[in-house]
């Protein structure tokens, strides 16, 4: 009987770690209205800017001058935007506080995302449409 009495206190000795995981935090900066939202195999062409906590910035398409155009949902970005990202019209803007769970975790990424860093990306989707599998970064509406 004293086996299975451990074995069922196990799990909720993992509860602690659990409670301090972060959830996703989203902000609309810039509300628009649209009858077709950003979807799960959308492509989406998107600016954006990265930011650390103390507002130290990692990145930015708008340096590049180039949208960054990816699959939604299918695991090409992180996770944070993977959902975050989720319900946009074209042309809204959305901030997004994607904890460590949701971004690179425990690894750093080069010498500006330290590891287990907390990000704030600033996002403004572009054009959203279904995935053309025939020229790779074409849209269909």
């Amino acid at each position: 009987m004293r086996p299975l009495t451990t074995l069922l206190a196990l799990p909720l000795a993992l509860l602690p770690s659990l409670a301090f995981a972060a959830d996703l935090e989203i902000q609309v900066t810039k509300a628009v209205e649209c009858t077709r939202k950003s979807q799960k195999g959308d492509l989406l062409s998107m600016h954006y800017k990265g930011t650390l906590l103390d507002g130290s910035k990692f990145d930015s398409s708008y340096d590049r001058g180039s949208p960054l155009k990816f699959k939604l949902g299918m695991g090409q970005v992180i996770t944070g935007w993977d959902e975050g990202l989720l319900g946009m019209c074209i042309g809204e803007g959305r901030k997004l506080i994607i904890p460590p769970e949701m971004a690179y975790g425990d690894q750093s990424r080069g010498d500006k995302i330290p590891a287990g860093s907390t990000l704030g990306m600033y996002a403004v989707v572009r054009r959203a449409g279904l995935f053309d599998l025939t020229t790779y970064g074409s849209f269909r509406d």
